[in-house]
């Protein structure tokens, strides 16, 4: 599953006591780990309450296995006892999987076959371990520290974990290294392999406070890596094709001023559940970015691009049943100025604004928003959380994006903003009144009863620390305003593309 490191077996003497800590950095790393662990999956879904656990496997069988950091963790170190024996014999019974290749040594390839068996082993007994259980651990590779054979393990809630579509499984790269059949497994890929880098340095783990990669790069290049998968199932190189850097690039751009609304079909010439209305006499390449931009004009709701990964051939339709299992077409739908999808059979797989890949998470969730609300202002009251959640549902619709502000205090925040905003008569809203007053730019300020109190305002706010660049200027406004009210409120942004942030004063 993950990427691999040269793995040097060394075994301490039967009568060494093994150590309170392997290695001095074991605390920092873990720390580290656990902090990149949780920007990085936080920014994806953060009901996945991310956890880093870090095993140790001896290589001599003299000594335990053991859970190294955090010492309280419930995984139970003794059921990994034989993990090192188990991962040996696949080693020997296993042949190796990968064709050989002649710039890698012999030697390398047995060092990395040991640590596939040993990865393996350990996933084995964590999916045992797993069974009906809320979580879901992963993994990492062993790299060997001190006679240790030490594996980041990463725990996930399993119900959010499977919560969103996956492609099928067991595709890899020429050289061995697994596809990702989804964005939340390449996002574990890429975590891994950062972990591998400060665990085989001279210093293991000592780097990984000193040089941390952003949560949001590690997504690009979660991104990049799970757009491989489509590539290589349309018969194309991965290590050539860019399909991830293509689609950000065309979404992009503006032709005569209009942002790029339409759909990309990617399969093979001749796919039997594609119909071509008419053919480019000369394919145009999707690196071609204007030229293809300029073609998305001419499709509707129902004809679209077609291409084979490299290029567009012709404009045509979907036809037929498509038979999901074949994974041999996928939809790329640019949905508005530098925001994108990938589709396959009806699922989106990945959505990427501005340039940062995201999971598919519903528009709105009642349950989240309930919790929000009984977090800012302890709201439990039904009919007022029915009330206001009516009026969200209504906001959500609005296309071109809207803003909402409830906060305890929008009586008092409407006279101080009435220079900046538009003051009407205090109504509740309904989902009638919430479609005319979110019909036009600015915030609507209403209080938690469901009375709005002003439209149309602007928002003031201190510049703050978790602004996002990637985002519009109706988010990080409502984020500022949020940051740097004195009141209790929560800011419900609705983007152009759909997507829905429900963003609290109090944080959990």
């Amino acid at each position: 599953m993950f990427s691999a490191c040269s793995i040097v077996v060394s075994k301490l003497p039967a009568t060494v006591t093994p150590p309170a800590q392997i290695w001095p950095h074991q605390v920092r790393y873990r720390e580290g780990a656990q902090a990149l662990a949780q920007d990085l999956f936080d920014a994806l879904d953060d009901d996945l309450k991310p956890f880093v656990i870090l095993l140790a496997l001896p290589a001599d069988d003299a000594h335990p296995a053991r859970c190294l950091e955090p010492t309280d963790t419930s995984l139970p170190a003794a059921a990994f006892s034989d993990a090192v024996a188990r991962g040996r014999v696949k080693q020997l019974t296993t042949p190796w999987p990968f064709p050989d290749r002649d710039d890698v040594p012999a030697a390398a390839i047995r060092r990395k076959h040991q640590g596939i068996g040993i990865r393996d082993a350990v996933q084995e007994t964590l999916n045992e371990l797993d069974e009906q259980g809320q979580y879901q651990h992963f993994g990492g590779w062993p790299v060997e520290i001190n006679g240790y054979f030490v594996v980041t393990v990463l725990r996930l809630m399993r119900k959010p974990l499977k919560a969103y579509p996956s492609l099928q499984p067991a595709r890899y790269y020429t050289d061995g290294k697994p596809l990702a059949p989804s964005l939340l497994l390449a996002a574990m890929y890429r975590f891994n392999e950062e972990g591998v880098k400060a665990l085989s340095e001279p210093e293991p783990g000592a780097s990984i406070f000193v040089r941390p990669r952003e949560s949001e790069e590690l997504l690009r290049a979660a991104g990049k890596t799970f757009l491989d998968t489509p590539a290589q199932a349309l018969g194309l190189d991965p290590a050539v094709t860019k399909l991830f850097a293509t689609c950000n690039t065309i979404s992009s751009l503006r032709y005569e001023g209009a942002e790029g609304v339409g759909k990309l079909l990617m399969a093979r010439r001749g796919h039997p559940n594609i119909e071509e209305i008419f053919a480019l006499t000369c394919p145009t390449e999707l690196t071609d970015y204007r030229a293809v931009r300029k073609l998305l004009e001419m499709t509707t709701p129902d004809v679209h691009l077609l291409a084979d990964g490299e290029n567009v051939y012709a404009l045509g339709k979907q036809v037929g049943h498509y038979d999901a299992v074949r994974e041999d077409l996928f939809v790329i739908n640019f949905v508005t100025h530098y925001a994108w999808e990938l589709q396959h059979a009806g699922q989106v797989l990945m959505r990427s604004h501005y340039g940062l890949p995201g999971l598919p998470r519903t528009r709105l969730s009642r349950t989240a928003f309930r919790k929000s609300l009984k977090r800012t202002f302890a709201l439990t009251d039904a009919p007022k959380v029915e009330r206001l959640w009516d009026v969200v549902l209504e906001a959500s619709r609005q296309k071109h994006g809207t803003l909402l502000v409830i906060t305890t205090e929008a009586l008092a925040e409407a006279d101080r903003l009435k220079l900046q905003c538009t003051l009407i008569e205090p109504v509740p809203l309904t989902p009638l009144i919430t479609r005319l007053v979110t019909s036009i730019d600015g915030a609507v300020l209403l209080d938690p009863d469901g009375y709005c109190y002003s439209i149309g305002v602007i928002l003031d706010g201190r510049a703050s620390g978790r602004g996002d660049g990637t985002r519009g200027a109706r988010y990080n406004s409502a984020l500022r305003y949020i940051e740097s009210s004195d009141y209790p409120c929560i800011a419900v942004v609705v983007s152009e593309d759909g997507m829905v942030d429900v963003i609290s004063s109090v944080q959990e």
